[in-house]
């Protein structure tokens, strides 16, 4: 815990470093074509309501909930110190009953920051700070669809209909930050985030629910340099810990950009085995060679005592301009972490540029064998975006099977959904987004998760292009 000294002192280091990058943030060029504010990405500027949706094929008469996914959408944006991981937040929903699309929904989370700006008035609820905007990922949680970030800003709660209730901060019970990421326990009902903020460089944080919602112990795990880290993961024994060379960058922050990360070659990387059960001084850290992670799809322990942890990796972040995430794609990898000798070997399980990884949440933290990622562009600087391939990878066979969405489609993040409760691993439907970009309009597809290959078995027809964004995850009601 900071004295009252250090935090009087950082009060003042941060509020001379925000003087000097509101002045350095006026200098940059106010016209200049940012590629994360234009083309694909050009903003939303209305909340919409849609009751007749066009339907194609068949939506599986089992869904019976909202499929929501959530993004950045400025309002009123300025090129000047943008980052594509800070705009104004805006969630997107289709609500599906009985083989039928019943509407979309597209909010604004009402944010302060956004108040600002001259957006809604904010809701009501508690903050960390001024720094509110929240865009990264929307989930079920406590039986609360919360709306998430990292570095931070608590989450916001919404209701039916994705409008904003309040921000939360799980009945009083957070005091540190939150996460984009928080991992349930399928076993226990436990979530599990690693957590951080710009402003605390020497520390993150474990952070645990309960199954209901509220937060059963904060634990400070020290580190240095301020690193970024979007995601965590766990097994039977551990939460693993992602301590790689994307740091807080004070020259970024002091030259007036939003988002002040950077690669940081001098920042050692590791993961870290922290006990469920045990002490954070008894974190085991594991070298592994530099690169950065943004997704797990998931992670397990081996009968040696070994963990095996299944990711999209990249050999730099951030080192290549400061627009947005930018980096050489390593691919889908395995890593091998023997808390033994204490090093991570890396494998490539297909190395082929692709992000977004998602499994059968019900077996997270356990051995499972069925995985989906969605391919993305291989070039160091771009956009994010690209026409591309759905691919499931089967990790017992080596099979990779794909769907290529076609001419002018860019596909986003495939989230499973099982059958039944009790079906079979992999036994169910995917769902995402899908732009084409040659009308400006969206679908919502459905395959049978086994069974990519013969195409989507129906899609919901949106009438205008959904910008790119991050997380969507299916709300059963």
């Amino acid at each position: 815990m900071a004295s009252k000294t250090e935090v009087k002192i950082r009060a003042a280091v941060t509020k001379a470093l925000n003087t000097s990058a509101a002045f350095h943030r006026k200098l940059k060029n106010p016209f200049r074509k940012h590629m994360f504010l234009t083309g694909i990405h050009e903003p939303m500027t209305e909340e919409l309501s849609l009751d007749h949706l066009e339907v194609s094929g068949v939506i599986p008469d089992a869904l019976d909930g909202t499929y929501a996914r959530i993004g950045p959408n400025p309002f009123n944006p300025d090129p000047r110190g943008h980052h594509w991981f800070v705009g104004d937040g805006m969630v997107h929903g289709i609500r599906l009953s009985s083989g039928r699309a019943e509407w979309y929904h597209n909010r604004y989370i009402r944010a302060g920051t956004l108040e600002t700006k001259g957006g809604p008035p904010a809701a009501e609820g508690p903050r960390r700070g001024a720094r509110d905007t929240v865009n990264t990922n929307v989930l079920k949680l406590g039986g609360r669809t919360l709306a998430l970030v990292e570095s931070g800003p608590f989450p916001f709660e919404l209701d039916s209909n994705l409008d904003t209730v309040q921000s939360t901060d799980f009945n009083r019970t957070l005091t540190r930050p939150f996460s984009a990421h928080p991992h349930e326990d399928p076993i226990r009902g436990e979530w599990h985030a690693i957590t951080y903020e710009p402003e605390t460089q020497d520390t993150v944080w474990h952070v645990c629910l309960n199954k209901a919602g509220e937060v059963i112990s904060e634990r400070p795990i020290s580190v240095a340099d301020g690193p970024s880290i979007h995601e965590c993961s766990l097994t039977e024994d551990y939460i693993i810990v992602f301590d790689l060379p994307v740091t807080l960058s004070m020259a970024a922050l002091a030259q007036g950009f939003h988002f002040p990360f950077r690669w940081n070659a001098r920042h050692a990387a590791r993961v870290g085995l922290l006990p469920r059960r045990g002490t954070v001084e008894e974190i085991i850290w594991c070298d592994v060679d530099p690169c950065y992670v943004f997704h797990v799809a998931n992670s397990f322990q081996n009968a040696d005592g070994s963990v095996t942890i299944d990711c999209c990796a990249y050999e730099s972040m951030f080192a290549h301009g400061p627009d947005g995430p930018n980096g050489v794609p390593c691919g889908f990898e395995r890593w091998h972490v023997d808390p033994e000798n204490r090093r991570v070997t890396r494998a490539a399980i297909d190395p082929s540029a692709q992000e977004f990884p998602r499994i059968d949440e019900r077996r997270f933290g356990q051995s499972y064998r069925h995985a989906w990622v969605v391919s993305q562009p291989r070039e160091a600087v771009s956009n994010f975006v690209a026409e591309n391939a759905l691919y499931h990878h089967d990790l017992k066979t080596g099979e990779k099977r794909r769907h290529d969405f076609g001419s002018g489609q860019v596909g986003g993040e495939f989230v499973f959904v099982p059958r039944t409760k009790d079906a079979d691993e992999a036994d169910g439907w995917l769902m995402g987004l899908v732009i084409d970009a040659r009308n400006d309009s969206t679908q919502l597809q459905f395959f049978e998760a086994l069974d990519i290959e013969k195409g989507p078995v129906g899609a919901v027809h949106i009438p205008h292009r959904i910008p790119p964004g991050f997380h969507g995850n299916w709300i059963p009601h």
